[in-house]
């Protein structure tokens, strides 16, 4: 089941908390008529699959519960997605999330350099595949809510051509995502379940912005530790992960993959565990697992690394200062090395 971003022109009210700027927004399911008041950017709620680029209004408040019409929406528990957003320096989340962090920062300081090394990296790749391997068109899966450096504006800045699509399943990574592409013909934000790869090629906006017949960059970043080896949706890891660049996408495509491993796999059980018992799915692996995941493909030099040493690059944009609470976990993984965000981009032959 899947919901477009792009062409519907229904909008609906939702109840949101006190702590958004007013107890009652009205949220956008698709309308993107020009001068549409009803798409601005209300402050949401990250999504749970994969959503790594931010997130949720911040407030000092814990939420209780969910609040009656907003059954979507996450208060009472931590989502990836606004913890992301928190340690890139972003301001929407919640006290549960930055609670949540807090506790697994205890026990896995380097989080914080994770998240923002993960973030950097996906400059360096979107600049190498639209700047040295030609690709002019992408597929964004698990994109969350927006940030700084945004796979389109990476892109387009190389290319003013370049076309995305964007792939989240949250209603309010729609809001904020049409907030930031209003004017920008050349993309899509839709909603839908990347553990169901054929509900995303399927989808009549990917298939307006994207041809198969000529090479696509799919993008997973920071989201493989959210896809398990097999789940309730889907049909597991391999085949979200592999089954676009497989069997749809065309020889000379690229698949840019990132996620959290650990070379201790008890220690990785131990993040799973934590996250889990917070209501995140998650799924750490070791570096190994990752490349059985992604055999068969051409990896681009340096090859899968860890992305800090993926062509770090000193001179590219940088982030946004590490809040204040954060700024003692800054520098752990020159300590720590087991434990680190794993990834690089391969090659469909």
């Amino acid at each position: 089941m899947v919901a477009t971003a792009r062409f519907s022109r229904r909008c609906r009210e939702v109840d949101l908390p006190v702590g958004f700027g007013s107890v009652r927004q009205r949220l956008e399911v698709g309308c993107r008529k020009r001068g549409c008041r009803n798409g601005a950017a209300g402050n949401g709620v990250a999504g749970k699959w994969g959503c790594r680029n931010g997130g949720g209004m911040a407030t000092g408040e814990r939420p209780a519960d969910k609040r009656p019409g907003n059954d979507s929406i996450p208060l009472d528990r931590p989502t990836s997605a606004r913890a992301y957003s928190w340690m890139l320096g972003g301001k929407d989340n919640f006290a549960v999330d930055r609670e949540f962090m807090l506790r697994t920062l205890q026990g896995f300081p380097e989080c914080v350099d994770i998240a923002r090394q993960n973030r950097l990296f996906l400059y360096r790749a979107v600049r190498h595949l639209v700047r040295d391997a030609g690709i002019r068109q992408f597929i964004d899966l698990g994109f969350g809510l927006p940030a700084e450096d945004n796979v389109h504006q990476v892109a387009q800045r190389f290319d003013p051509e370049a076309r995305v699509v964007y792939v989240d399943i949250d209603p309010i990574v729609l809001v904020h995502g049409r907030a930031l592409l209003a004017d920008n013909d050349a993309t899509a934000v839709i909603t839908a379940d990347m553990r169901e790869p054929e509900s995303v090629v399927d989808h009549p906006d990917t298939r307006a912005l994207i041809d198969f017949a000529e090479p696509v960059a799919l993008l997973f970043l920071s989201t493989g530790h959210y896809l398990k080896d097999s789940d309730q949706v889907g049909r597991g890891v391999r085949h979200t992960v592999r089954h676009v660049i497989d069997e749809v996408a065309a020889p000379g495509s690229y698949l840019a993959f990132s996620q959290i491993v650990h070379d201790d796999p008890a220690r990785g059980a131990e993040m799973s565990e934590l996250a889990e018992g917070s209501g995140i799915p998650w799924q750490t692996r070791t570096p190994a697992e990752v490349d059985a995941l992604l055999d068969g493909l051409e990896p681009v030099e340096p090859g899968m690394v860890n992305l800090r040493d993926w062509r770090p690059d000193p001179d590219q944009p940088p982030l946004e200062a590490v809040p204040a609470p954060l700024a003692a976990f800054v520098g752990a993984t020159d300590e720590e090395l087991g434990h680190y965000e794993y990834g690089g981009i391969l090659r469909k032959p």
